[in-house]
This record gives structure tokens, C-alpha cells and sequence, in this order.
């Protein structure tokens, strides 16, 4: 590729809202809006939505991880863009409805991909931003990350971000964000289950991708089923939870790669995964 070509793929690459980058069995897929703080606008969500649908399909891919350019992670829903709809007929009724469950959706696409999704906050995440981070699997985050559902200071309360933030961290706590507004730094992030990980400002991603690819060498298989049950399981009574596992561990050893990673270890070497 000469300069030109060079410079006419990165200035098409900037105009788009979310880049798409494949390493090492890991799709790192970024927002890149940040004009607008890379809040969830209908275009963003819809992009977000198409990405996890193709990287479902796609068994290249063992790992995500969800980043941001500019200052901050994700501001939350495009405020603008839903006010511009209160003169229809309606006052926006369908269409506040329509951004609901469209980021809803999107929120339990994460949940049901197949791989692990990692979050590399570097920056501020509000309100349906820090709903995306809760949906993640897990979060690495910098320092300087801040992490607030602040819906409460403009009336309007975050219900749709207390769902994912509900299902991280402890009642009092998640109440205390939801109530107050106030910003959780990522050190108090760490402590109250939120993220997993605080870094230097700067190797969020970096150590995020790290992570993907850890993931990234285990069997695909696996972690599809793991993952899947982990989820399945939080929602069940303890005697029910343990019927459901019991089966799927029964399952889990029949397969091949259950069958090779056993033997593998008494023989004391590598595992060579055919994801079956």
C-alpha cells in the first residue's frame, strides 16, 4: 500500500463510529465517536448490534474486547438525539421505546455471545455507558476510568443500567450509585465487583487484549458452554442451579476437548484443542 492509499484507509477509517480490529483470535471492536464522548446514538447501537452479530458467526474468534478512543468510554444514550423527538404526536414515545429496546438488546447480545467479552475502560463511563461495562464479562480499567449512573440528576432514573449494574455488585451498593449519582472511581470500581482490574492510564487495552488472548488459548468449546451456564445458573434457586450444572458438566465430559484436556494433563503436556 502506497502513502496515499495509506492515508485515504485511515481517513476512512476515522469517519467510521466503530472500528473493527482482528489479533490473535481476539476482535477488538472500538467506539470511535469521541466528539460525542462516544455516547450510544441509534447509529452506534445499531453498529455495536451488527458487530456482535457477525462476530457470534465467526469462529476465528475466541475473544472481545469492547475499548473507546478520545477521553472518555461511553457517555450513555445520545440525550440530543432523544430530545430531538419530543415534538412528534407522541412526544417520542415510540421512539424512546425503540432506543430502549434496541440498546437492551444489544446489552443481552454481549450476554449470549459465544466468547468472553472484555471491557478496556480508559475514561468515563455514565449511565447506559456504564450498563455496557456491567453486560462485559469482565473490565479492565485505567485509573482515571470513572463509572456514575447519573439519570437521577436530570429526572430521569437509569432503570435499564440498573439491570446489568444490579447483577455485578451488591444491592446497597449498586442503590447508592443509582440514588446519588455519584462518580465511583476504579479503584472503588475494583472493590465492589465492577471491574476486575485497574491499570496505568494508558495499558487498559493492552492489558485487556492480554487477557482476550489467555482466554483466546483455552478451548472455544469450552468457554461457550461455560459461559453460557454461569449465566443461566445466577438465575436459578441452589437445587435447581446444581441439577442444571450437573448436566451440563456431564455433557462437558463427554466432549472431545474434555476427553484431550484430561489426558493431557496426566500425560503432563500441552492440550491440543479441536474446540468439539
Amino acid at each position: 500500500m502506497n502513502v496515499r492509499s495509506a492515508v485515504a484507509a485511515a481517513d476512512a477509517a476515522s469517519k467510521l463510529i466503530l472500528l473493527r480490529e482482528d489479533t490473535g483470535g481476539v476482535a477488538v471492536l472500538t467506539l470511535n465517536q469521541p466528539q460525542s464522548r462516544n455516547a450510544l446514538s441509534e447509529a452506534m447501537l445499531e453498529a455495536l448490534g451488527d458487530a456482535l452479530t457477525a462476530v457470534a458467526h465467526d469462529a476465528t474468534v475466541r475473544a472481545v474486547v469492547v475499548a473507546a478512543n478520545g477521553p472518555a468510554f461511553c457517555a450513555g444514550h445520545d440525550l440530543k438525539e432523544l430530545t430531538r423527538h419530543r415534538g412528534e404526536a407522541d412526544r417520542g414515545r415510540a421512539y424512546f421505546k425503540h432506543i430502549m429496546t434496541t440498546c437492551s438488546a444489544m446489552m443481552q447480545q454481549i450476554v449470549a455471545l459465544p466468547q468472553p467479552v472484555i471491557a478496556a475502560v480508559q475514561g468515563p463511563a455514565s449511565a447506559a455507558g456504564c450498563q455496557l461495562v456491567a453486560s462485559c464479562d469482565l473490565a479492565i480499567a485505567s485509573e482515571d476510568a470513572k463509572f456514575t449512573t447519573p439519570g437521577v440528576d436530570i429526572g430521569l432514573f437509569c432503570s435499564t443500567p440498573m439491570v446489568a449494574l444490579s447483577r455485578n455488585v451488591s444491592p446497597k451498593h449498586a442503590m447508592q450509585m443509582l440514588l446519588t449519582g455519584e462518580a465511583v472511581s476504579a479503584e472503588d470500581a475494583a472493590r465492589i465487583g465492577l471491574v476486575n482490574r485497574v491499570v496505568v492510564p494508558g495499558h487498559e487495552r493492552a492489558e485487556a487484549v492480554k487477557v482476550a488472548r489467555e482466554i483466546a488459548s483455552k478451548s472455544a468449546l469450552t468457554v461457550k458452554i461455560g459461559k453460557q451456564a454461569f449465566y443461566r445458573q445466577l438465575e436459578m434457586p441452589l437445587s435447581a442451579a446444581y441439577e442444571y450444572v450437573s448436566g451440563i458438566m456431564t455433557e462437558n465430559m463427554l466432549a472431545r476437548d474434555a476427553e484431550e484436556g484430561i489426558n493431557a494433563f496426566i500425560e503432563k503436556r500441552d492440550p491440543k484443542w479441536e474446540n468439539r
